[in-house]
């Protein structure tokens, strides 16, 4: 189909605002599950192999060491990285829709086969294309819900929505429970089962995303004028079939916008760095503190309650569970404040107050106060705080950013974040393996002190785009 516009048009439409008007319905719940099972299916993956350290150590079944276990968790973050980096260019090159299908799709496959994997070579290959998978999944996904929520909302239902993670996190607890226990089943085959059973779940996932239509915001940048507009009429028909009501747009609310269709690295750079370089040097800060943060503690989780606290393999999972909730609750009890109280307060406090808490943790378990029920408890409270500061950099960077350039911001962003806290699995790894508590709380200190100077920069350099349109954020100079 051929666009109705070139690029270098300028197009009046008022469809950002009737996307903004639209009540909350039915229709933007079936997105949001349909569209935020990346998260959950992240969070499983995350899950699988943080529960299943310990196993993947015993000779029945790949008989890895602690440090080989970190580096398949690397691997799998470098996926993620270069996925984010190709699929995020494709998304704002072919649409939202055609890459979330074929980023689940992938993910899918290379998960089912890292659970056939007959060698540590092999499963370390499945584990980078699964990881390709979930980080092509992050740009195109995060691009679509910023575009379709309204903008009185689009802070709670982002942090709610990456504080989804967590539900997967805990499904993967419980699967791990269940089938890495010897007496229920045999230790060589459990494992396997556990990356299949999730793999069928994302295929259930992959049905339902078919109905989800295609970024209007994305049609109009592109010159698809007419079908952008078809598609804001079919998604108010389905909005007005929940029983919502449709709020009418005023002519005095179009916006005048320019069509600008592919971008090129030029056009992309002189966004980010001439355009906006503070919101690109904040999104950096953001997004490596946190990934820092999150890897260097989750992905050693049971590592540390089996070296140090001697918590059987076949029960870290047990431990994961309240972990898990106070990750998931985070973001959606404090989400609603990121809208009332504004961005400008509530990310540096959730920065700051978790890389206090994470250190006060630290502290206790140098000086042998924890176990491994109270470790888990301060854990649990410290990403209560975490998880929301976590969430929220991937809602600053989705949201200040242009349409043209959103799937691939996202990504280098990400890519940036994910990039420098990719080391930290091996790191952490590394130092759970020596045993030594010192060199432990030192590993905390470092990424409590990320944190810290992610909530400065935060206060400094943030935006007060809470309730504002995507369109007004970004013909902002700042």
């Amino acid at each position: 189909m051929k666009p109705d516009a070139l690029p270098g048009e300028v197009i009046r439409t008022d469809i950002p605002a009737r996307l903004d008007a639209l009540t909350w319905s039915r229709w933007h719940r079936r997105v949001v599950v349909a569209l935020g099972i990346t998260w959950i299916l992240d969070g499983l993956e995350a899950s699988l192999i943080a529960n299943l350290a310990p196993t993947l150590q015993d000779a029945r079944t790949l008989g890895l060491r602690a440090a080989e276990v970190g580096l398949a968790n690397t691997v799998y973050l470098v996926g993620q990285v270069l996925g984010a980096l190709i699929f995020g260019h494709l998304t704002d090159r072919f649409g939202r829709k055609r890459l979330f299908l074929v980023t689940l799709g992938i993910y899918l496959g290379a998960t089912a086969a890292s659970g056939a994997a007959s060698s540590f070579g092999v499963f370390l290959l499945f584990r980078l294309l699964a990881g390709a998978g979930i980080g092509g999944e992050y740009s195109a996904i995060n691009s679509a819900i910023d575009e379709l929520i309204p903008a009185r909302i689009r802070g709670q239902i982002d942090l709610g929505i990456n504080g989804s993670y967590w539900i997967g996190v805990a499904l993967g607890a419980v699967l791990t429970l269940v089938l890495l226990d010897p007496a229920r089943v045999p230790v060589e085959l459990g494992w396997r089962l556990v990356f299949g059973l999730g793999a069928v779940m994302g295929l259930v996932i992959l049905l339902v995303r078919r109905d989800v239509p295609e970024s209007p915001r994305w049609l109009l940048m592109h010159g698809y004028v007419r079908e952008a507009h078809a598609t804001m009429e079919v998604i108010e028909a389905r909005v007005r079939e929940g029983g919502a009501t449709i709020v009418r747009v005023t002519r005095q609310m179009e916006v005048a916008l320019t069509v600008t269709g592919t971008v090129g690295a030029g056009h992309v750079l002189r966004v980010l760095l001439r355009r906006h370089p503070r919101r690109a040097a904040l999104g950096v800060v953001m997004m490596i503190a946190q990934a820092f943060f999150y890897n260097a503690i989750f992905f050693s989780y049971g590592l540390i309650l089996q070296r140090f606290h001697h918590v059987r393999a076949d029960r870290v999972g047990l431990y994961v569970l309240p972990f898990a909730a106070g990750n998931f609750l985070g973001p959606l009890l404090l989400g609603p404040l990121f809208d009332r109280w504004g961005r400008r307060v509530m990310i540096p406090a959730t920065y700051a107050i978790s890389g206090v808490l994470l250190v006060v943790t630290g502290a206790l378990f140098f000086a042998g106060a924890l176990d491994a029920v109270t470790q888990t408890v301060a854990w649990s409270v410290v990403f209560f705080f975490a998880s929301a500061a976590a969430s929220s950099a991937y809602l600053t960077v989705s949201e200040l950013f242009p349409v043209e350039i959103r799937g691939v911001a996202i990504a280098l962003f990400y890519a940036i974040g994910t990039g420098g806290g990719a080391f930290a699995p091996s790191l952490f790894a590394r130092i759970v393996e020596g045993g030594d508590p010192g060199r432990l709380f030192a590993g905390y200190a470092l990424a409590s002190t990320l944190m810290l100077i992610a909530a400065v920069v935060a206060r400094r350099l943030g935006v007060a785009s809470e309730g504002r349109s995507l369109e007004e954020l970004t013909r902002e100079d700042a």
